[in-house]
């Protein structure tokens, strides 16, 4: 690399090199979070050859390295399971490891008082009186399924590789350049899915996309979560179900404090996990991102010393781990084909392309919310071709995208924009051309609920 020889331009020309392409699939996915790997496990099931590209040692994202251990909002208090498919395949096979902890499935919907009040401890697992299906999970066991989600199914898989750049020619993208203690080497792809929450692949493969993130909004804050070990579980529940106006005390003083008091339970009743909300920072910024890193583990050690000292059931305790992966909730969208609306979540519209169905996102008696819908061209772009994006990236506006970039959801566009992926390449059609009653038809096969 050279310097410029003007002092005044502070660049420098980094010379043009070939790039190995070290293989070729006909879908590559890039980011292995829970909208990544529900993508690559639904195409590969699906007939396609595929690549999965994850720039961690682990897959899962924000559901293990984020620590972010709630799949929340996979029903909406009655009977019905309005999130299946994949996602319910990840719990299944975790219940095997006795890894998750959610109400029991024949107890969903029901409003039976003492029931309901067994489930209140844990944070969304009743609505309006009844119980819903929520999932507290193991995120190291998370981790190990994810893994043998992706083997079974054939997918190639490459860990500590982070994407980069698109592979593009012309109006379409072929692939990924991925950089890993292997150099920087490329794979091509028939058709590509940015499943990288931030839309890392979406500017350089120059799809239109929207960055503005709405600071009044939970996804402008970044966060780093950390479990604490050795709880005792029913001295704090007790506390705090006796003693509120103490607690809210207690609240007060760590807010002073600049510490945190969202303390939730976990899969296990001796873990308690702690998260945050960090505003003014950008999920694009590193000089940010390297500030929430290194102050929230003062703020943690803050928040541990007065549990310790003040709340019951936090005597013995320990922090057992922070999170390896910073938590980002919100920044590129891509511009697709379709952008959903929060207007359209909050009238309950039902698009013909329906690919996930998402139950009533409320908390209280108050809200009155219907069901909401994704529809599949909220996954494809308004002129690229050959690229999908799944997850948090996906074409909707500020509010919709800060009520839908939750775990379970992401799942759900990832199993659609995979099982798109394959039957595009299958029929021999760009991804904008899949007909929907053949990719519907498809979902539903695997599980999905779709109206």
């Amino acid at each position: 690399m050279t310097p410029s020889t003007n002092e005044a331009v502070s660049t420098i020309s980094e010379p043009a090199r070939d790039i190995q392409v070290i293989r070729k699939a006909d879908v590559v996915v890039v980011g292995g979070g829970p909208a990544g790997v529900a993508a690559a496990v639904a195409a590969a099931r699906n007939g396609a050859d595929t690549v999965l590209v994850e720039r961690y040692g682990h897959l899962g994202g924000m559901a293990t390295g984020g620590l972010v251990i709630l799949i929340p909002h996979m029903s909406a208090g009655t009977e019905v399971m309005e999130i299946q498919g994949a996602c319910s395949e990840m719990i299944d096979r975790l219940n095997v490891l006795g890894a998750a902890h959610h109400p029991k499935k024949e107890h969903v919907g029901l409003s039976d008082e003492a029931i309901v009040r067994k489930y209140k401890r844990y944070f969304d697992f009743t609505v309006e009186g009844r119980v819903r299906m929520s999932v507290y999970t193991d995120p190291e066991m998370l981790k190990c399924i994810l893994n043998d989600m992706v083997e079974e199914a054939g997918v190639k898989l490459y860990l500590h590789s982070w994407g980069v750049r698109a592979v593009k020619e012309g109006e379409a993208v072929h692939g990924v350049i991925f950089e890993s203690k292997s150099g920087r080497q490329a794979i091509l792809g028939r058709l590509t899915i940015d499943s990288t929450g931030d839309g890392d692949m979406i500017e350089s493969a120059g799809a239109e996309f929207d960055g503005a993130i709405d600071p009044k909004l939970r996804s402008s804050n970044l966060a780093l979560v950390f479990r604490v070990g050795n709880v005792d579980a029913e001295k704090f529940n007790e506390f705090k179900e006796n003693e509120e106006a103490k607690w809210n005390e207690l609240i007060q003083e760590i807010q002073k404090l600049k510490g945190y008091h969202v303390c939730l339970p976990t899969s296990r009743e001796d873990v308690r996990w702690f998260n945050n909300w960090i505003p003014n920072v950008h999920p694009l910024n590193v000089e940010d991102l390297t500030w929430v890193e290194v102050n929230v583990r003062k703020r943690m050690l803050v928040t541990h010393d007065l549990f310790k000292k003040n709340v019951p059931g936090f005597k013995d305790s320990f922090i057992l781990d922070t999170a390896s992966q910073l938590g980002t909730r919100g920044s590129r969208r891509m511009i697709g084909e379709h952008i959903l609306t929060y207007d359209e979540l909050r009238s309950g519209k039902i698009h013909d392309d329906t690919i996930a169905v998402i139950p009533p996102l409320k908390h209280n008696v108050s809200d009155e919310w219907p069901n909401g819908y994704i529809p599949y061209r909220s996954l494809v772009p308004v002129k690229m071709e050959d690229f999908l994006v799944a997850g948090r990236c996906f074409s909707s506006d500020t509010v919709a995208n800060d009520l839908l970039n939750l775990i379970p959801f992401c799942v759900a566009m990832g199993q659609a924009a995979g099982t798109a992926a394959a039957i595009a390449l299958d029929e021999g059609v760009k991804p904008r051309e899949v007909k929907y009653s053949v990719l519907k038809k498809r979902l539903v096969d695997q599980g999905a609920y779709l109206p």
